[in-house]
């Protein structure tokens, strides 16, 4: 399966929306649309919204950790959106859920 992204605004937040899976043949294109995502939008909080993914390895884990990070060096802020029991299960299991903040919804403003 393919990972598919769709950058968005709800209200003046941008949204990167991915489906799909991220795993070691699909992490370049996450990497290409989390870096389109972030010098479109530098200096705003970001959020990546997961719900639409069926799978994430560790690698695309470890992707979007150092995405955080590259937000944070430009003083803005990477933020999860994701509601799958699973995934939070795995995010609290590896602790990114301690690194990066994780939420429900978008929160616009």
């Amino acid at each position: 399966m393919d990972l598919i992204g769709r950058l968005t605004t709800i209200g003046a937040a941008p949204v990167l929306h991915l489906s799909g899976e991220i795993d070691l043949a699909t992490v370049p294109l996450l990497r290409d649309h989390l870096s389109r995502a972030m010098s479109l939008h530098a200096g705003d909080t970001l959020f990546v919204d997961l719900d639409g993914l069926t799978a994430v390895d560790d690698t695309g884990l470890g992707l979007l950790l150092g995405a955080a990070g590259g937000c944070r060096e430009l003083g803005a802020e990477l933020v999860v959106v994701c509601t799958g029991e699973r995934l939070l299960a795995r995010f609290a299991l590896t602790g990114l859920d301690r690194a990066v903040r994780v939420v429900p919804r978008v929160h616009a403003g």
